[in-house]
């Protein structure tokens, strides 16, 4: 059955599998994803890490091709073949010339069909996985960012690494990961998107020759939704010359309808060089090289989190400014020109994001996964629009209470301490 609306076309096969396409006539380029609805959150504990490790896998090799080939294959048409895993989803694309579309799809699809899952292969990739746990154990930036979600969403699969750790991946054995490669990667747990110079039809006619055959797996156990922990965690890092910081706040899920009004609040509080934390912090009081605020939204909650990278000495006079913006934006209304700032950047990064075919295939999979739904960009701007600075004051004072205040902190900490007493503001 296939609907189209907006130009946008979707239909789904008899086995489950949803594709989307949305046709732009006016450029060369074709950009495809093969999504997995699933990512590290629906991992078992003792499996943690699995997503991830098997979209490395994926491009070791498949029956009908050796890594080289797909590598040489993928180069010699000039395309670009990637991967990533969330937390809640697989996504593995393409982008290309019209043209060559239906050779780098054979490729993409032979990614997601076939791989061999070689003895060989795994005890390597489990090497270069490992050695991508150390790295991100050596970023600070990454380990402050993977401490403090561990520790908010407690022992829910939300705060678990998406790359796992050397524990669980040193453990996963061909017959584990052919095994769960058959349960996850049935067609009723997969989208494709594509967008750019292509038919409806066109990628009809391609998804069914490699999909169209394959059983559905069945549903998959629902999600546990978790509960947010105010935790305060500090770890030493004595090689380390500063002191790195994320505070956050729990926040609303992806589909919540106040969505927009929350992108305000962020955007204005660090959301880019003119925001609150980065003039406050950086440019006038010079406390910092790096500070911003973000937003992490999945199907059934949120965080709002602000890093900052510091000196020891000066990382309690960073902990309270940041506590006295949050304090601002519960007491002060968004003035009008701020108001108006925030929301034309958000609309300019919108509007400019969508002119290529690799954002607009992005966004067709994540509004099917999260929404059902396609929004056009006149109907996203008129919800960014609709804002108003009362309404972001309200989102302040539910988000910015001290008892919802969680941090970590990481550095050559040399007695640094920070304590429920010091987040009250």
């Amino acid at each position: 059955m296939m609907n189209t609306s907006n130009g946008i076309h979707k239909e789904t096969l008899a086995n489950g599998l949803v594709v989307i396409t949305e046709p732009m006539e006016h450029v060369h380029s074709v950009s495809v994803g093969i999504w997995l609805r699933h990512g590290s959150r629906q991992e078992p504990s003792a499996l943690n890490g699995i997503s991830h490790f098997i979209e490395h896998m994926v491009f070791k090799g498949t029956r009908r091709r050796s890594a080289e080939d797909i590598a040489r294959e993928v180069d010699r048409v000039g395309g670009m073949l990637d991967a990533f895993t969330s937390k809640e989803m697989v996504c593995f694309n393409t982008r290309v010339l019209d043209e060559h579309l239906p050779k780098v799809f054979d490729i993409l699809a032979d990614l997601v069909l076939e791989p061999k899952f070689a003895a060989e292969d795994i005890a390597r990739e489990q090497s270069v996985v490992l050695e991508e746990i150390r790295m991100t154990q050596d970023n600070p930036e990454d380990l402050v960012h993977e401490l403090f979600t561990q520790n908010f969403w407690n022992s829910h699969p939300l705060g678990r690494p998406i790359l796992g750790t050397p524990e669980t991946v040193s453990a996963l054995s061909r017959d584990t990961l052919q095994s769960w490669f058959e349960r996850r990667y049935g067609p009723d747990h997969l989208v494709i998107t594509a967008a750019g110079h292509l038919t409806h039809s066109q990628l009809i006619d391609l998804v069914s020759e490699r999909f169209a055959h394959l059983t559905p797996t069945g549903n998959s156990t629902a999600d546990l939704a978790p509960l947010a922990a105010p935790h305060i965690t500090l770890k030493t890092k004595r090689e380390l010359e500063q002191v790195h910081l994320c505070l956050g706040v729990p926040a609303f899920a992806m589909t919540d309808s106040r969505r927009f009004a929350v992108s305000v609040l962020n955007n204005a509080l660090g959301g880019g060089m003119s925001s609150r934390l980065f003039q406050n912090i950086r440019e006038r009081q010079g406390l910092a090289y790096a500070i911003f605020s973000e937003m992490s939204s999945y199907r059934d909650t949120g965080m709002l989190s602000v890093y900052a990278g510091t000196s020891l000495d000066t990382a309690g006079q960073v902990v309270r400014s940041v506590l006295e913006e949050f304090r601002r934006l519960k007491d002060e209304p968004l003035d009008e020109e701020e108001l108006r700032r925030a929301k034309d950047h958000l609309k300019g990064a919108t509007l400019l994001a969508l002119e290529g075919s690799g954002q607009r295939m992005n966004s067709l999979a994540r509004y099917h996964m999260y929404f059902n739904r396609h929004f056009t960009p006149a109907e996203l701007i008129a919800m960014l629009e609709a804002v108003t600075a009362q309404e972001v004051q309200e989102i302040a004072r539910e988000f910015f209470q001290p008892e919802r205040l969680a941090a970590s902190v990481v550095g050559n900490l040399n007695g640094f301490q920070l304590t429920r007493d010091q987040l009250a503001f």
